[in-house]
């Protein structure tokens, strides 16, 4: 029988921190894969000055809500933060969680929160993909326990060691995005896990660079596990996840507008989630990663990981 994986993104956005708490231990004990929030300092949906809590040290509170749940950012935007911390806070994470910690990270692409809080944005897309990839470099040596001496483009260390080492043996990365030049090179190259949106057309697409990028750089793709994002509500009917998913939108002040994403929001009864989400699994992706806006939906994780997780699992039996 096939194994399908879940998590759940809870937004750190229009939420309180024990409304964000509760739904943590909410995953952890339904028997989540993993648990996830944003690296924003801004809201991403909707009103951008709305309430948004910072997502390191959500990580960690939740490592200490949670017992079994694995934890990361989705992902960690790499123009916060010199690569060398960004290693430390994962091996701290990995520490409070008891070996729980992946370590996301991507390019990053909001430019107001950047401005408003005077972070460097680079000097284009490409320029923060290859800071991206010289990052993850410096991060995986580091987090394998090497002393790294890296005089590079962007980033500079001499005789780093990082102490403690993580607890797990690898720190698993997860880096997220479907550039086909640069980002899947980097997934390539330093990725355990790789989260992409997307049609299963576009998914196997996306794949099929990526196994060319492997076998360039010489990695066996079959050691990176691929993740697929949505945003999901289940209930008895379309029409009444479509409502739900209009309260959830109308709290996060965001018009209907924005809400036009047919390939990652799936609204639907438990079978027509079963079907969207088996077709990922067909396409190769067997990680489906849901994210959820607050109010965060309870009938929806529970009846995701009831109902809808057997019927794909007994399909692909």
């Amino acid at each position: 029988m096939s194994t399908l994986k879940l998590g759940i993104l809870l937004w750190n956005q229009a939420a309180t921190y024990p409304e964000m708490r509760d739904a943590a231990r909410r995953v952890d004990g339904l028997g989540y894969d993993h648990l996830w929030a944003w690296d924003h300092v801004y809201a991403i949906y909707g009103d951008p000055y709305q309430p948004i809590l910072e997502g390191w040290s959500l990580l960690n509170a939740w490592a200490e809500a949670t017992e079994q749940v694995r934890l990361g950012l989705l992902v960690g935007a790499n123009t916060f933060r010199n690569p060398t911390l960004t290693a430390k806070l994962a091996a701290t994470l990995d520490h409070v969680s008891d070996g729980r910690a992946i370590l996301g990270m991507g390019a990053a692409w909001f430019e107001l929160e950047h401005v408003a809080h005077g972070i460097d944005f680079g000097s284009g897309f490409g320029d923060r993909l290859d800071r991206l990839d010289e990052a993850a470099g410096i991060v995986r040596a580091v987090l394998d326990g090497k002393e790294v001496t890296h005089h590079g483009r962007y980033y500079r260390t001499e005789a780093l060691v990082g102490l403690p080492r993580p607890v797990q043996r690898r720190l698993p990365i997860l880096i997220g995005g479907g550039g086909e030049k640069k980002t899947l090179r980097t997934v390539a190259k330093y990725a355990d896990m790789w989260n992409v949106f997307g049609d299963p057309d576009t998914l196997r697409h996306k794949d099929a660079v990526l196994r060319v990028h492997c076998a360039d750089v010489g990695r066996d793709e079959r050691e990176i596990e691929r993740t697929v994002g949505c945003k999901i509500v289940i209930r008895d009917t379309e029409a009444e996840a479509r409502r739900v998913w209009a309260g959830q939108m109308a709290h996060n002040r965001t018009p209907e507008a924005d809400w036009d994403e047919p390939d990652t929001l799936w609204l639907g009864t438990p079978a027509q989630v079963a079907a969207t989400i088996r077709a990922r699994v067909d396409a190769g992706f067997s990680t489906v990663i849901v994210e959820l806006p607050a109010p965060y939906d309870v009938e929806t994780m529970e009846r995701l990981i009831g109902e809808v997780k057997p019927m794909v699992e007994a399909e692909a039996s």
